[in-house]
């Protein structure tokens, strides 16, 4: 009895639809088909099916694809076994302050900076390597690829895809056409499968405001699918596909080191990606769906919901363009060397990696290579007596 009581409210006429319309309104009739909130059960499999299919792709693929072009899994360094440290790791955390570095060497036995070295070691076993990379940005290239493609040929003779007002004319008696519907159902279920996926998949540092859009564009694409507003929702999907082709594809070849064609691909996505999301997106799509509706109706809850999801959406757009402005001022003046949403786009190993320890009789430490040499020594003629406390050479850099 609650179950239904909550089930009639959730689906109340007055929340999702304009007033004087009903769910009835809505029913298959005079030959007009309309979509309906069981169509979209159909994406849960369908989510588990694009898993497979990138499975498959990934390995038969993506990975030969890699090999030509000279890309295959970097060894990692092994390192020695520790159930402390191993236990702390798993457990509590993956980089620990010094305080806690302190407590481990006395339970290991271990040095402080034999203790930093294997928490390092063991934090590069867990980067992905630039492999899993290539193929994660293989099979989302295809994907977008396919489905922008498809997006401009279902909708390229459409009258709303060059007028906006054509969006809610005769709403909300618009007939789903089939194109609209396999649009629909591919993109759900592909936004599925990543959230599915995201798990495994190379963790950036945008990764909470990744999970907040799928979640924004699966709602926002459910909701439109149910009272209707597939137009614009295919608009949404077409201008969103736009500039992740480019940004995949980015990807692929700075993976694959063809550094011009890379950076020229990235100054065209960074140009699409401002153009489409930061003007098209606001000023004409979100401007269609906040302006145009209230010429024919009041507004009501569904109308403020879905353009509260767009302005979410709108935000996210935004905070991306900060990153992407971030890049292209690297690249302008030539210090761009990642993906500043990544966290794992970092040299596999530093050089201090590997350095092993040798006590002096007056109590501090040196640093060598296995040559016997500090890189810093090596390289700038210093003598790389460093002690415990400091940073090996105090510095990240790679020489």
């Amino acid at each position: 009895m609650v179950i239904d009581t909550l089930y009639e409210w959730f689906w109340w006429d007055r929340i999702w639809l304009p007033v004087n319309l009903t769910w009835a309104d809505l029913e298959d009739q005079d030959g007009r088909v309309y979509a309906k909130a069981s169509h979209l059960y159909v994406t849960l499999p369908y989510a588990i099916v694009f898993l497979l299919v990138r499975y498959l792709f990934e390995r038969l693929i993506a990975t030969p694809l890699a090999a030509s072009v000279g890309i295959r899994e970097k060894p990692r360094v092994t390192i020695a076994d520790n159930r402390i440290l191993e236990l702390y790791y798993i457990s509590q955390c993956r980089k620990p302050g010094q305080a806690d570095v302190s407590g481990l060497s006395k339970k290991s036995g271990w040095s402080n900076r034999k203790v930093e070295c294997w928490f390092r070691k063991r934090r590069n076993q867990d980067r992905p390597g630039v492999l899993k990379k290539f193929r994660e940005a293989s099979w989302r290239f295809v994907f977008y690829l396919l489905a922008f493609s498809g997006g401009v040929v279902a909708l390229h003779d459409k009258e709303w895809f060059y007028d906006m007002r054509e969006v809610w004319n005769g709403f909300p008696k618009q007939s789903m056409l089939e194109s609209q519907y396999w649009y629909y159902i591919l993109e759900m279920s592909f936004y599925g499968s990543l959230l599915f996926s995201v798990t495994f998949d190379v963790k950036r540092k945008d990764f909470r405001e990744q999970i907040i859009h799928h979640l924004a564009t699966l709602t926002l694409l459910s909701f439109s699918w149910c009272v209707n507003y597939i137009r614009i929702g295919t608009l949404v999907m077409l201008i969103h596909d736009a500039s992740d082709v480019l940004l995949e594809s980015a990807k692929l070849f700075n993976y694959a080191k063809w550094t011009r064609t890379c950076n020229s691909l990235f100054v065209v996505f960074a140009i699409v990606f401002l153009g489409t999301r930061l003007i098209i997106f606001p000023f004409w799509l979100i401007h269609c769906t906040w302006v145009y509706p209230t010429l024919q109706y009041a507004p009501f809850f569904g109308y403020y919901f879905f353009n509260v999801m767009l302005v979410v959406l709108l935000f996210l757009h935004i905070f991306w363009a900060y990153l992407i402005l971030r890049m292209v001022k690297k690249f302008i003046f030539g210090n761009m060397t990642r993906d500043e949403r990544s966290d794992g786009e970092e040299d596999d190993e530093d050089e201090d990696d590997n350095l092993t320890e040798e006590k002096k009789e007056d109590g501090r430490y040196r640093y060598t290579n296995g040559s016997g040499f500090c890189p810093k020594e090596r390289k700038n003629g210093c003598f790389g007596h460093l002690s415990l406390s400091e940073n090996v050479c105090q510095s990240k850099t790679v020489y």
